[in-house]
């Protein structure tokens, strides 16, 4: 018994199961990296797991190795993991210590960017919107009631990730510290707080780095950390001009293009983003002949699902919304299916380093969908959950909500016909008058006020508001309630005395449909079948504005104002015979339609929608 114990011991030692992970060192050695003390060029792509369904992530690292990448990127999302103070959530498609070993099965080494600020499009930058519920608060600094919050979170995402470093066995080589924050500020002694809280949880003090534009670097980098430069290859010569830059103050490396811009992002409004393949293949070959490192931002973009699109405010004063896709004009598309830029890059990668990447894996064809017909709904207004009482207008913040819609209800006094103003909207509002849609307001536009019609006593104001995503770059973020976030007058008198009603949407299950007509803000439900599941793209060009649910799915928001007209529908979350979808249309009408699309359309914007007034 004894002897058939050691031979199958020995077995699985031969096999690897039962082998201890190999301990690696990962060291800058003069201007590059070193992996086991020999030179190691970081080729890498960015990919960010909560927008990539969790069945997914082996084939989009299989993608990755096949277009030569030896290293993914990815950030690390705050607000995902800590939804509530000290609740933690580390599971399904949270789960990035599995992200990270399944990285490393594929082959694959992994540069961590655990933030805590992120920016990446993301909804507040990847911060907790429950930071914000304490008005005096100040994101992004020393202030202690921030750095307490991140001092806790940064201890727990060790415990998480921190065995997985390369000296321990794991794939991590690299950990950032911070993001781009020369392009926030230059307060060190922030930066040096942020270094020691990742020291503290564990991560290797050799192997952290900073990242910043290459004219930001004295701004937020650390001197005994190496630095990372972000820029864009739409430019000839781009690459070269952004290294010569980082040299007048790190003459001696080591060189690494930590964001390299191979793509770019859509807001709402304007159009689909169409970049210069020609030009980024270009900067791309002379880094790798340079022996540089590189890491594509993005490889693959994904989708923003859910609510979870962050908004562009870094021009004061302005607000630009992102849209759920986060295609980004990638190398891989948003379905994780390869563009003729990836075979580029790929040819390129293959050239520079001499090693033949895997073959491409095969892609499953997205498919089409039968047409639905949404003949049952249900009223926003039949829906609403129990109100809070306040005098004046609280943030979702203040009433701890995250995400959603929220909606504020007063009741006037007679009045002449005035001026309603609501003061700091963020972001969207719908404005009711006894039950009767009399205008929207969009912070876009920089809409904040509309005429009022004359009133009797005891007419019914509501203020429907959207938040459509908090601003996630600039200095513009410690200002990102969502909400009304200050006041509402209404000729010139501030409006006291409101119900307010938090509408998270979280729960579609327990809304209770019929086939009884709805127009308006409403739920729509609808239905189709399948005999086998795949990829598909939802059109949803018939509605106006709102969000759709796919078997309990957020899958993100509906815009008639476009670029974007279909919504991503991944295979793993549809199921043989029937599948449900549901719709919240802030316009809605009762027999819309919608059917699913073998291609997506993430195209123009339409012209802009009429403001009632």
């Amino acid at each position: 018994m004894r002897l058939l114990v050691l031979l199958l011991a020995g077995l699985l030692s031969v096999n690897g199961f039962a082998q201890a992970p190999k301990a690696h060192r990962f060291t800058v050695e003069g201007d590059h990296f070193a992996l086991d003390g020999k030179p190691f060029q970081v080729i890498s792509g960015e990919l960010h797991y909560p927008r990539i369904p969790r069945a997914y992530w082996r084939q989009r690292f299989r993608m990755a190795r096949a277009m030569g990448l030896n290293t993914i990127t990815t950030y690390v999302f705050w607000n995902v993991h800590e939804p509530k103070p000290g609740v933690f959530d580390f599971s399904g498609n949270n789960d990035i210590a599995e992200f990270v070993r399944e990285a490393q099965q594929e082959g694959l080494y992994v540069i961590l960017r655990p933030g805590p600020y992120v920016c990446a499009e993301w909804e507040f930058g990847g911060y907790p919107s429950w930071l914000l519920k304490d008005h005096t608060t100040k994101v992004r600094t020393s202030d202690p009631k921030f750095m307490a919050p991140v001092a806790r979170w940064i201890a727990r995402l060790g415990k998480e990730l921190a065995p997985l470093q390369v000296g321990n066995g794991g794939p991590i080589i690299l950990t950032q510290v911070e993001n781009e924050y020369g392009s926030f500020g230059n307060d060190h002694a922030y930066m040096e707080q942020i270094h020691k809280l990742l020291i503290d949880a564990g991560f290797t003090q050799s192997q952290l780095y900073t990242a910043d534009g290459p004219e930001k670097v004295q701004d937020g980098s650390l001197p005994e950390l190496p630095v990372g430069i972000n820029f864009g290859g739409e430019e000839d010569g781009a690459a070269e001009r952004a290294f010569a830059t980082l040299k007048k103050v790190r003459p001696n490396g080591p060189f690494i293009n930590s964001e390299y811009w191979a793509g770019w992002f859509d807001h709402w409004g304007a159009d689909h983003a169409n970049t210069h393949a020609d030009k980024q293949a270009d900067n791309l070959q002379w880094m790798l002949a340079h022996g540089y490192s590189v890491s594509f931002y993005m490889f693959h973009g994904g989708t923003s699902f859910g609510g979870m699109n962050g908004a562009n405010g870094d021009v004061p004063g302005t607000y630009e919304p992102d849209v759920t896709s986060y295609d980004y004009d990638a190398a891989l598309d948003e379905s994780g299916r390869p563009t003729p830029k990836y075979f580029v890059f790929r040819d390129i990668i293959a050239k520079s380093t001499g090693v033949t990447p895997p073959t491409v894996p095969a892609v499953a064809p997205a498919i089409q969908t039968p047409e639905m017909k949404f003949v049952e709904s249900v009223s926003l207004w039949k829906s609403l959950p129990a109100p809070i009482r306040s005098e004046h207008p609280l943030s979702m913040e203040d009433v701890d909500q995250a995400y959603g819609y929220i909606l504020y209800r007063t009741t006037l006094k007679a009045a002449a016909q005035s001026e309603l103003v609501l003061d700091e909207l963020h972001s969207y509002a719908q404005i009711y008058l006894d039950g009767r849609l009399i205008g929207t307001l969009d912070r876009r536009l920089k809409q904040d006020r509309l005429t009022v019609p004359a009133v009797v006593s005891n007419a019914r104001l509501d203020i429907l508001v959207e938040n459509t995503g908090r601003i996630n770059f600039g200095k513009a973020i410690g200002g990102e309630r969502a909400g009304i976030t200050k006041q509402v007058t209404l000729g010139g008198n501030e409006l006291t005395g409101w119900e307010i009603y938090p509408l998270p949407l979280k729960d579609t299950a327990s809304l209770k449909f019929s086939k009884e007509p709805c127009e308006g803000a409403c739920f729509y439900r609808a239905s189709f079948k399948l005999s086998a599941v795949g990829d598909t793209f939802l059109d949803t060009s018939e509605f106006t504005k709102g969000q759709l649910w796919l078997n309990g799915h957020a899958l993100g928001r509906i815009w008639n104002i476009g670029p974007q007209k279909t919504l991503y529908a991944p295979a793993p979350w549809m199921v043989n015979g029937s599948n449900e979808v549901i719709v919240f249309d802030l316009q809605g009408k009762i027999g819309a339609t919608v059917r699913g699309l073998d291609k997506p359309e993430l195209g123009s914007p339409t012209k802009e929608s009429p403001v009632a007034q």
